[in-house]
């Protein structure tokens, strides 16, 4: 006689899964915590400024190790600084468009500008150890991520919509609620595809802040970014095709574990009336919900931390009386602001007397080559720009409002943003050498590889951020292919696209030093532009011409921003914010 099934199989299979689940999640929170372990006792151990890279496939995991801890802290602290500068710059309208031109010159600033002083502030700060060397780097790899975060941050809240402004207002919400329940929400689909590209740029920048020279002392860590590097240089083609497979292994990877739970999970945030007929899924994030152990510590610790902190507030003066709008922007220490602006103001002053003893230095005909290279890499950038907008919008839209293709081709784009275009550069180079092209042509391909991603994730999250019913809407009025498009599609992903094209400006900037200046097969290849001439002067230690370089890229970029830039944020501001 067969025996019976004494439990459901359905009861089986919900009492069981959790454990499972909750097993996983285990062993990835100890394996992270083991290769904290593992990073800091090499931290910890005395500075080796040069190490030996190993050009075998058994170092790829402790190097991906490595780069893959570094960009993670780089990120985190991108993040904080992100929302935390373009909080203020959108609620203080005194420092506003300082904080704004402030942020796009820095952005512009290749990465190799701040090498020097980064590098040798964190060396000073922490002599003798391995933790100064890798706290420069990770500076480094920072300037190369935060921009377009904060720029995501402070578009999206400027374009909050007012009457949900007034609701918190009448609802009296403290800044912290409004910054939790409101200002984060409608920020976070921007923020999960600007951290995209924010990562993938890291890893672009991990070519160049892994191993460099510097002040005569060739600077070697190990890492993806030095094993891919040193296989270019020493023509390993099968080192270098196994430091790409690992990109893209760890791409894919953090694609699925990372990036797909964290877009299922912002949708939620998308500021419509109607519920959308198609969401983005994710099989991880799914099991995390149905985990009991995050659940519990989540409720638990958040429970914690939040209900003390509303109750204290709850008894303030901001939350028992209702503000207008007009009033709560004129909020402010007029004593705070004019003592920080003071000490801004000599601080400033401070830095602008060493440039000017430095700048000395810069004798004419070195002026002259810099403002050849000034036109040259100017026209390369915009022509860059131009060349991602006329594709990456079309296909942004297309992914942003299907999400069965954004499942297909997000993970597609992401892997080819995150795989450094400098690893395939060498390859590019050379058949255009053959075919005649030589670096002027190259620049210009290698800047569209590095910013083109910009673009692409910006209008992805505008097209994904337009409300199911005014999609609805324009199909119900049969609206045609132009009218879609100049009247729905253009004004609901021009704010994103507008903070595309900034950071994509940015990321052309930085890319320029990789664009116009090369080691190819043991000889060195150059073209004219200022990217060339910042990267000849780092490894040469001519902190003049470097200097002289980094302004001129700051005044080119100043008069964009309020020539263009800036007026375009302002009609993004008032004629294409959404309302209800």
């Amino acid at each position: 006689m067969p025996l019976q099934r004494t439990f459901a199989k359905s009861l089986v299979t919900v009492r069981t899964w959790p454990f499972v689940i909750d097993m996983g999640v285990g062993l990835c929170a100890l394996a992270v915590f083991m290769a904290v372990v593992r990073m800091a006792g090499y931290w910890m151990g005395s500075a080796t400024p040069t190490a030996p890279i190993a050009q075998n496939a058994g170092s790829l995991p402790v190097y991906a190790l490595y780069s893959v801890m570094r960009i993670g802290i780089a990120y985190g602290l991108s993040l904080v600084f992100a929302v935390s500068y373009g909080y203020i710059a959108a609620h203080n309208k005194r420092v506003e468009a300082w904080m704004i031109a402030v942020l796009d010159i820095l952005q512009s600033i290749p990465v190799l500008s701040f090498l020097p002083p980064a590098l040798l502030a964190m060396i000073t700060l922490v002599p003798h150890h391995q933790l100064g060397i890798e706290m420069g780097v990770i500076l480094l790899i920072f300037t190369g991520q935060v921009w377009n975060l904060a720029f995501s941050f402070y578009s999206s809240v400027k374009a909050i919509p007012r009457e949900m402004i007034e609701a918190s207002r009448i609802y009296r919400y403290s800044a912290w609620q409004r910054f939790w329940q409101l200002e984060m929400p409608y920020a976070a689909i921007g923020l999960v595809w600007n951290s995209i590209v924010s990562v993938a740029n890291g890893w672009f920048a991990l070519m160049a802040c892994e191993m460099f020279p510097l002040n005569g002392t060739n600077f070697q860590l190990p890492g993806l970014g030095s094993y891919i590097q040193t296989a270019t240089y020493s023509g390993d083609v099968r080192a270098l095709v196994s430091g790409i497979i690992a990109i893209v292994l760890i791409v894919v990877a953090t694609d699925q574990l990372i990036w797909r739970p964290l877009i299922a999970w912002s949708e939620k945030f998308k500021f419509e009336q109607v519920e959308a007929t198609d969401h983005v899924t994710s099989p991880i994030l799914t099991l995390l919900q149905r985990s009991t152990l995050v659940n519990t510590l989540s409720s638990r610790l958040w429970t914690s931390i939040e209900e003390p902190v509303f109750r204290r507030m709850a008894r303030t003066r901001e939350c028992r009386i209702v503000q207008p709008v007009e009033d709560a922007d004129k909020r402010g220490n007029p004593l705070g602001y004019w003592i920080a602006g003071i000490a801004f103001a000599l601080a400033v002053t401070w830095g602008i007397m060493q440039c000017a003893l430095m700048l000395r230095h810069v004798r004419l005909i070195d002026l002259k080559m810099l403002l050849e290279g000034a036109a040259a890499t100017f026209l390369r950038v915009n022509a860059s720009l131009l060349i991602s907008a006329l594709w990456t919008v079309p296909v942004g839209v297309a992914i942003g409002f299907s999400p069965k293709l954004a499942r297909v081709v997000q993970p597609v784009a992401q892997v080819l943003a995150s795989v450094p275009a400098t690893a395939f550069f060498p390859i590019l180079l050379i058949g255009l050498l053959k075919i005649g092209g030589g670096l002027g042509i190259g620049s210009v391909a290698l800047m569209l590889l590095g910013t083109q991603w910009y673009i692409l994730f910006n209008v992805i999250a505008g097209a994904m951020s337009i409300p199911s019913d005014l999609r609805e809407a324009a199909s119900l009025y049969k609206f045609t292919r132009w009218q879609r498009w100049t009247t729905l599609i253009l004004p609901g992903i021009f704010p994103y696209l507008i903070t595309g094209m900034v950071t994509a400006s940015g990321g052309a900037w930085n890319a320029s030093v990789f664009a116009e200046y090369a080691n190819l097969q043991g000889r060195t290849i150059q073209t004219i532009g200022l990217g060339a001439q910042i990267d000849a002067a780092t490894g040469d230690g001519n902190f003049p011409i470097l200097l002289m370089a980094t302004v001129m890229i700051s005044l080119m970029v100043v008069t964009m921003n309020r020539v263009v830039w800036r007026r375009l944020y302002r009609l993004a501001e008032t004629r294409y914010k959404l309302e209800g």
